[in-house]
């Protein structure tokens, strides 16, 4: 087995940071960072998740907040993203908010200046909140030190993606009928890799479900199971009797690595099929953070199927996103009301 910052970059821990949400000063009842699931307490993960239905509905609804008014939004995007991005983007949007993207090709940081330098002179613009996606861990929590804005993890290296992971546990709570507890889900592929499934993990343990690994042993990161999960030897015995399964994808160079043999042989031993899939219970379902490869982590059919809960992930994200941005937005304009929709409303208040 090998290595990995899945399991050796926790979240930031000092006297102004929590890790998780971090407050601006001891008064805030609010926080104006999030960065990582780990050490995040029951209560607060229900309470964002709670926040993320209402939002749901607004979205569905067609209806935009002004809650956001006034605020910028700098997505400083310096990893590849589709899902994450646009919906962080929309969430923004439908807050009333400014969204800004940076890119790392069109941004200072291609001549040379330093993260910290491109990031301070973005928020001295007057940018309330940065959305960070960065390929360092604890890239996050290091802006969230230094800068006055309030910093929101949209993934660091192979630490974790704390926003995927609340959008996870939205889509299983919905399934599995709001009872964590007694449930298992089984984590296939790239752990060792995978930021995704480290928030995955924390947020499934702290709601009371138990999880199940399994993979290739050059993909499984030794001493895993200090994060409370157990290590299958094979993706049937992962599976078997499990209330669900997410595939994690597997990325080319895994296979230019020589981690993997081939896409095919992944697909032959890993990958999530319809077969495998009969082995869980009969209402267990399915995910994958996606981007997702059909018919190597998981066959298209599968990804298609009645069990799927793949696209029900992505719509719940923008509404976890918008709960994130609202949380950490309170923080930084504290005196605004936080579920005012209509401005007259808010001008009589």
């Amino acid at each position: 087995m090998t290595g990995s910052v899945l399991l050796n970059a926790p979240a930031s821990r000092t006297s102004e940071d929590t890790g998780i949400f971090c407050a601006r000063a001891p008064q805030d009842v609010a926080h104006s960072h999030f960065l990582a699931l780990e050490g995040m307490r029951r209560e607060a993960i229900v309470e964002i998740l709670d926040e993320a239905v209402r939002y749901r509905t607004m979205l569905r609804s067609g209806q935009v907040s002004d809650e956001l008014r006034g605020m910028a939004v700098c997505l400083a995007f310096f990893e590849d993203s589709t899902r994450t991005r646009v919906s962080f983007e929309l969430a923004a949007q439908r807050l009333g908010a400014m969204p800004v993207t940076l890119f790392p090709a069109g941004s200072s940081m291609s001549k040379g200046e330093t993260l910290l330098d491109t990031l301070t002179t973005v928020v001295s613009m007057h940018v309330d909140l940065v959305v960070v996606r960065h390929k360092s861990p604890g890239a996050a929590a290091y802006l969230a030190r230094h800068l006055d804005a309030g910093v929101i993890n949209a993934g660091d290296g192979a630490h974790e993606h704390p926003t995927q992971g609340l959008l996870d546990l939205l889509t299983l709570r919905e399934a599995w009928r709001g009872r964590f507890e007694s449930r298992r889900i089984a984590i296939i592929g790239d752990l060792a890799h995978s930021r995704v499934a480290r928030s995955a993990i924390h947020g499934l343990r702290a709601l009371g479900a138990s999880v199940t690994v399994a993979g290739p042993r050059t993909l499984m990161p030794e001493g895993i199971e200090a994060l409370g999960c157990t290590v299958a030897n094979t993706i049937e015995d992962a599976m078997r009797g499990a209330d669900g399964v997410m595939a994690l994808r597997i990325q080319r160079e895994r296979t230019e690595q020589s981690l993997i043999p081939s896409a095919g042989e992944y697909a032959r031993r890993w990958g999530v099929t319809a077969e495998r899939v009969a082995l869980m219970k009969p209402e267990a379902v399915v995910m994958h953070p996606g981007p997702f490869n059909r018919d190597v982590e998981i066959a298209s059919d599968v990804v298609d199927g009645a069990r799927s809960l793949i696209w029900r992930q992505v719509e719940n994200g923008a509404a976890v996103r918008c709960a994130v941005l609202a949380r950490c937005a309170r923080s930084r304009r504290p005196e605004r009301n936080p579920w005012t929709l209509d401005i007259a409303e808010e001008v009589a208040t």
